[in-house]
């Protein structure tokens, strides 16, 4: 157990950080933020614009949580105040043992208020559409997509986000060869830009008889999902096209014509969703990517607005990986970019990102 001095000299260090965010942790005016925003959602017509009416309503959630974060924090510190008066006038010796324990909560407490300051994108409140694709690696590869679908929906259910899976395509002895998910929920883009690039496996492979060392690669693109009114598309610019659907489902999957293609004259993109039942569904979805895609198009004809996109990494090619999971031996998950590693690989694919996300997000505010 640590002594009083040093408990004192740790949660000074921590009020010293707590009041270093201030400058750039601004309450009232958020709080004033918040405040107008409540008052536009009271009004009577406020859901008769169902997309602004869905921003703000976002926007005030966003705000409420971390303004409530920051003052459950100072109240903390001065909670912790309190204790360490008591325990120097030895009113209660039992407060040393709770107050260790009160200040390792607040150390996380505080690091991930911390990080909350880094999410400074102009997408970051968006929602996202991500999508995975195996690469090298044959059998293993499309095993390894499965497993990072796996992993990024079990970090999605962490978050109380909503997943979609728009498209996906089953491989035909195990795994899948591609998959397109939209998750909805607070700083989705701002959460998962860190997993934009080609992710690499190690491991013993479970497809080899001799169960000789694998390496498999595969892609996996994040690009922020845009309304309706954020992004024109002239009905004269897209070629819709609708076929039966080849992959696995009910009845009606497989024997009508509700796989749909668009197909973006002006530039060549092509979308095709096949996933839903209803015809009319899977047009949605690949109008909502194709309204991505083009986002995405214009990002990348500005080199700034390409890098904060694609969060400062390469294109996802193979030999170019952003991460790397080695399955045998030392078991480890290292991020090429920030240089953050985990040893708990059976957490990381379980959806424990978080520590990767905010190491990534310090990188990238170092890099701007």
């Amino acid at each position: 157990m640590e002594s009083l001095d040093s408990l004192t000299k740790i949660l000074s260090e921590l009020d010293a950080r707590r009041a270093e965010l201030t400058a750039s942790f601004d309450v009232d005016t958020l709080q004033s933020e918040e405040d107008d925003l409540r008052l536009k959602m009271e009004a009577p017509d406020f859901w008769q614009d169902q997309t602004r009416a869905v921003k703000i309503s976002r926007r005030a959630e966003l705000l409420h949580k971390d303004i409530q974060q920051w003052r459950d924090l100072e109240a903390d510190f001065k909670e912790g105040e309190e204790l360490l008066k008591l325990s120097k006038t030895g009113q209660d010796e039992d407060l040393i043992p709770e107050l260790s324990k009160k200040i390792e909560i607040w150390r996380a407490d505080l690091e991930a208020l911390e990080t909350s300051t880094l999410y400074s994108g102009p997408y970051d409140d968006k929602d996202v559409i991500l999508s995975i694709n195996a690469g090298t690696g044959g059998v293993d590869a499309q095993d390894w997509a499965q497993m990072l679908e796996r992993m990024y929906l079990r970090f999605a259910e962490k978050q109380g986000w909503k997943a979609e899976i728009l498209d996906r395509l089953t491989a035909t002895e195990a795994g899948i060869k591609s998959v397109m998910i939209s998750f909805s929920g607070i700083r989705a883009y701002g959460n998962l830009k860190s997993e934009n690039g080609t992710h690499r496996l190690l491991r013993n492979s479970p497809f080899n008889a001799d169960g000789l060392r694998q390496t498999s690669f595969a892609s996996v693109e994040v690009i922020p999902e845009l309304a309706e009114t954020e992004i024109n598309i002239k009905d004269e610019d897209v070629r819709l096209d609708v076929f039966r659907s080849s992959g696995p489902g009910g009845q009606s999957v497989n024997t009508t014509d509700s796989a749909v293609r668009l197909v973006h004259i002006p530039t060549g993109i092509t979308i095709s969703c096949q996933s839903e039942r209803s015809q009319h569904q899977n047009k949605e979805n690949a109008y909502t990517i194709l309204r991505a895609r083009l986002a995405q198009l214009e990002l990348k004809k500005k080199e700034e607005a390409e890098k904060k996109l694609k969060g400062g990494v390469v294109k996802a090619e193979w030999g170019q990986q952003v991460r790397s999971y080695w399955f045998y031996g030392n078991r480890l998950v290292k991020d090429h970019r920030s240089d953050y590693s985990d040893s708990d690989v059976d957490g990381v694919m379980d959806g424990k990102l978080e520590k990767f996300i905010a190491a990534y997000l310090r990188c990238l505010r170092q890099q701007n």
